[in-house]
């Protein structure tokens, strides 16, 4: 007898299964439901720090590629200036250094108003521009020149004589990399920008 019930209740189980299924809670509305395996966690924004050091080494990454960069001063009339530049790599907050004649005219504008732009760029490939807009500052320290001394600065300023640094101390740059994925705002145009003046000091290196 007991051989002869064993198929009956193979069958009720098997049709028990579907059921319980069908009749298990679902989950209450709002309830989270079990997290995917293969589902990735919600990336937090980038921090303030974090967008000021991406945009100073994407600026390090066009100046870096530069052998020249174009330097802009105001003349007695205000009237804009532009010279080629043959400037030492960043410092650690992007002021930016080059050697010029004591005697030439944009010695004496930036000493007159110190307000200058230092603009870098591959016109060639168009990958962005970086512009640096500060003040400059002017020595003729010669412990300074002796630092930073280049080998044709013998040629250029024989004996050392009439050679002047300018230091440009940074206060706001302006960063264009499409390589870094900084566009210009789609409706105005306007470069990502951030200020260097004193209390906002550059990113460190990455």
């Amino acid at each position: 007898m007991k051989n002869r019930l064993a198929p009956l209740r193979t069958l009720r189980a098997a049709w028990l299964v579907p059921l319980l299924a069908l009749a298990a809670p679902s989950p209450a509305p709002g309830q989270d439901k079990p997290a995917a395996k293969d589902q990735k966690p919600a990336q937090a924004a980038p921090s303030q720090a974090d967008e000021r050091a991406r945009l100073v080494a994407a600026a390090r990454e066009i100046m870096g590629a530069q052998t020249y960069c174009a330097l802009i001063t105001l003349d007695e009339t205000g009237r804009p200036q532009v010279r080629t530049m043959n400037p030492f790599p960043p410092e650690e907050d992007m002021a930016v250094w080059f050697a010029t004649n004591t005697r030439s005219r944009k010695v004496r504008e930036m000493r007159h108003d110190p307000r200058v732009t230092l603009y870098y760029s591959d016109h060639k490939n168009a990958i962005g521009y970086v512009a640096i807009t500060g003040h400059a500052v002017l020595t003729e320290d010669m412990q300074e020149i002796l630092k930073r001394k280049r080998a044709y600065w013998d040629q250029a300023f024989p004996g050392l004589k009439n050679l002047v640094l300018v230091k440009v101390v940074p206060e706001r740059l302006d960063v264009l990399n499409y390589k870094a994925g900084l566009q210009a705002d789609s409706e105005t145009w306007r470069t990502p920008s951030i200020e260097l003046g004193e209390g906002q000091p550059a990113a460190p290196r990455p």
